[in-house]
């Protein structure tokens, strides 16, 4: 089995200048030049292992996960879960398995055959599993172009962790994730009417009034684009009620003669 640890063959307990030489001393190695060019997968996983172990923060989460989930064991652990394919706890168990072994594309197929979205896996984790579990299937999935997976993965984190704090350590990481993922990315994605209902999700997830200001623009915004006048003129008053200096919001009025 692999893990962090074991791409960079350094010790658990190895210092951040431990981990800084070993990926040096691997990427040297696995240079194109050197390794050829069939090593972009062990480079792949070089670097994810080194952008996790040299944080201190995302280390100190994974190092929670890795406790409690990477054992070393006398048995495949992963054929176990495998053969045990009809039960669903297994299997919410090998999707976080793979990921936690950097083997991510096993684990959203696994995921996928699940039901994805409709995949209850807090029903079947334990709360912290499946916290890091939905965070890393979230990163995993925005790269893989399915923003709006990812979304609502991470407005799920967002709204339990308002609820009982978990992510002490990196919950401002998780929520600008989610920022820069509608911002950038999911918008192209999605139809207005799901815009719309994303809009709605972040309205309720308990963030700043200048950021709901700016989704409730979104909002009248694409209602103007579907002819709905009257939504557009109700919403972009309630903008404008949470920030009265909204950027680009007169422009919305004038159109709507407000």
């Amino acid at each position: 089995m692999t893990d962090h640890y074991s791409v960079l063959s350094v010790r658990e307990n190895a210092s951040t200048q431990e981990i800084k030489r070993a990926f040096r001393d691997k990427a040297k190695r696995l240079h194109p030049d050197i390794a050829g060019n069939g090593a972009e997968e062990e480079m792949r996983k070089l670097l994810a292992a080194y952008e996790v172990l040299s944080d201190r923060d995302r280390r100190y989460e994974y190092d929670r996960a890795y406790s409690r989930f990477i054992k070393k064991v006398d048995f495949n652990y992963r054929s176990w879960l495998r053969e045990r394919s009809d039960d669903p706890a297994s299997r919410a168990k090998l999707v976080f398995f793979e990921l936690l072994h950097l083997e991510e594309d096993a684990a959203i197929a696994v995921w996928d055959r699940s039901g994805a979205l409709d995949f209850p896996m807090d029903r079947y984790l334990d709360r912290e599993d499946w916290m890091d579990c939905a965070y890393l299937l979230a990163e995993e999935l925005d790269k893989r172009d399915r923003c709006y997976e990812a979304f609502e993965l991470l407005a799920m984190l967002v709204r339990e962790e308002r609820r009982q704090p978990y992510f002490k350590h990196f919950m401002d990481d998780i929520t600008g994730f989610l920022k820069e993922l509608v911002r950038l990315r999911l918008r192209p994605r999605v139809g207005d009417e799901l815009w719309i209902d994303c809009m709605e999700t972040l309205l309720g997830l308990g963030f700043p009034p200048r950021d709901e200001a700016r989704w409730l623009r979104s909002i009248a915004e694409t209602f103007l684009k579907m002819g709905d006048e009257a939504a557009a003129r109700s919403v972009i008053g309630e903008a404008l009620r949470r920030d009265p200096g909204l950027p680009n919001a007169g422009r919305i009025r004038d159109r709507l003669r407000v």
